[in-house]
């Protein structure tokens, strides 16, 4: 639960090489082929890096997430968003501080997209088969669903190459990793220090964070899809 309220200050500073333009990419195909949507729900929006994008390209989209200093911040960047970015028939935003696991809008939207990782911070299986089930009952019939999760191969690696380090004249960092391989759950403690102020005066602010994930196998992600009610292609799990 406290995951996220002091990193929201420099989140999109270390998400910046984070593929954002790939995942939109990978949205717009999927939705070119299986039906182009009017609304969209983003689970786990974060900062809105996806959300703005999409709602200023025409869509209607809804940010969810359960961080409000994430939801703030991303309130932020949308208003500050140059109108000259936005089409003349831009769509819109609104931003929800919900749980994935029971998140509700007042009626279905036409796509439910949940990227980098957010997944993999639900920690019990009844956790992803409840989110899974609000998901059907938030789409519509033949809405399209689309997400991405680390698989098991993944967070193996981050306890094999750990510690990682991060200098650099405005923030740096140390992370470190544990994993729990009966689990599959792996434990991410960063120690950051991010520069206030303008730099002949600036000072370091030293904050911890702890971030906690868990892979699952790909078989059982989707049968859990196929029993929370999603059949064929209507949702489209990546596995990278």
């Amino acid at each position: 639960m406290n995951a996220y309220r002091q990193f929201a200050t420099v989140y999109d500073r270390l998400m910046a090489d984070m593929p954002y333009p790939e995942w939109l990419r990978f949205a717009r195909e999927c939705w070119e082929r299986y039906g182009m949507p009017a609304t969209v729900a983003d689970l786990g929006c974060g900062t809105g890096s996806i959300a703005i994008p999409l709602a200023r390209s025409g869509f209607t989209v809804y940010g969810i997430d359960l961080s409000a200093d994430m939801l703030t911040a991303a309130r932020g960047k949308w208003e500050e968003t140059p109108q000259q970015a936005i089409r003349p028939h831009a769509g819109s935003i609104r931003w929800l501080q919900q749980d994935m696991r029971n998140w509700e809008l007042p009626e279905p939207v036409d796509s439910v997209i949940s990227f980098c990782d957010c997944l993999n911070y639900l920690l019990e299986e009844e956790d992803i088969e409840a989110t899974f089930a609000s998901t059907f009952a938030g789409l519509r019939n033949g809405g399209v669903f689309l997400f991405d999760v680390l698989p098991p191969s993944l967070l193996v690696r981050y306890a094999e190459e750990q510690p990682f380090v991060l200098d650099e004249r405005d923030i740096a960092y140390i992370w470190t990793s544990e994993l729990d391989r009966d689990r599959m759950e792996i434990e991410h403690r960063l120690t950051i220090f991010s520069r206030e102020g303008p730099e002949r005066d600036a000072r370091f602010v030293r904050f911890e964070e702890t971030h906690v994930q868990r892979a699952y196998d790909p078989d059982w992600i989707a049968g859990a899809l196929r029993r929370a009610g999603f059949r064929g292609s209507t949702a489209m799990p990546i596995f990278s």
